[in-house]
């Protein structure tokens, strides 16, 4: 799913190219991507763009009667974990069935493409400020929050850091990806409850998730540079953690584990993160139960050749 980064560097492009130019006209090839009834997508049609904005992991574009006007709609895209935008620039032809959403505006086209077979991604319209803010889960914009508060928003409520991270309702932005990027810039592990952190491991944690998302919105723009990102992806050959499992920490050395869970997956060092322990993978401990190893050390004993 993207996240912060990409999400940042998404409204960029957008931006560039769309603000303060009208909708000429729209495409909807799947009616289900639409989640509301009203307004109609006609009533945005001759609409100018005036800003593109994030909600959370969600990219809103406000669109009004003149730019001197304020925003009187809200076209709000919610990608999911496979939904994609496009940037197709004319005088070339649009594309085809691919785009399940397809806007056309003076300088191109932006479409909305989503892998496989599962519809997850969504797109809400909005005439009223106020019932389009009621979409927003709320959680804390991490990058604008001082210390105190990035603790009071962490510690509210007594989850893991993986979930709390996650969580749209406690922080904005943070999806699976980054959660691993920042918690192993942080030395903690996924599974160590917010209120069991002390004054130490909150001011790491801070400077992690600060340093983590500035980081990879730096490299991501610079990586687009002006053009339109296309490879957009939860999976980078240079993050340290997440989506490099068995390869090693390039930190330490030692290989990097995972945690699978349904569609998702956890991936840390145990080395940097949870003092050498493996945490316990649901699917495979609940099979091998006391053969589970607990270190690397007994998983390297385990080994073919040991």
């Amino acid at each position: 799913m993207p996240e912060y980064p990409d999400i940042t560097v998404y409204i960029e492009a957008i931006s560039r190219r769309t603000q303060g130019q009208p909708l000429l006209s729209y495409r909807l090839s799947n009616p289900f991507l639409l989640r509301t009834a009203e307004p109609s997508f006609e009533q945005f049609e001759g609409l100018l763009v005036k800003e593109v904005q994030r909600m959370g992991k969600r990219i809103i574009l406000s669109f009004s009667n003149s730019s001197e006007s304020p925003a009187s709609h809200w076209l709000v895209l919610h990608l999911m974990i496979a939904g994609r935008l496009h940037w197709i620039p004319k005088p070339k032809a649009p594309p085809g069935k691919s785009a399940l959403l397809l806007l056309e505006f003076p300088q191109g086209w932006l479409s909305l493409t989503e892998a496989g077979s599962k519809r997850r991604a969504s797109v809400h319209l909005f005439d009223n400020e106020t019932e389009m803010q009621s979409i927003n889960p709320g959680g804390l914009e991490v990058l604008e929050a001082d210390f105190p508060t990035f603790c009071q928003a962490l510690t509210a409520s007594n989850h893991t850091l993986k979930r709390a991270l996650t969580d749209p309702h406690i922080l904005s932005g943070i999806g699976n990806a980054y959660s691993d990027e920042i918690l192993h810039r942080a030395r903690l592990s996924p599974i160590k409850l917010t209120q069991k952190l002390d004054d130490t491991e909150l001011n790491n944690l801070y400077v992690a998730v600060q340093k983590t998302l500035i980081h990879w919105t730096d490299h991501l723009r610079d990586d687009c540079g002006e053009s339109f990102p296309e490879k957009v992806t939860a999976f980078r050959e240079d993050m340290a953690v997440h989506g490099r499992y068995g390869k090693p920490c390039p930190d330490c050395g030692s290989p990097i584990q995972r945690i699978r869970y349904a569609s998702n997956e956890t991936n840390y060092c145990p080395s940097c993160q949870t003092e050498g322990r493996l945490l316990a993978d649901r699917a495979l401990s609940r099979l091998l139960k006391k053969d589970w190893p607990r270190t690397l050390e007994e998983m390297e004993k385990r080994l073919p050749g040991k």
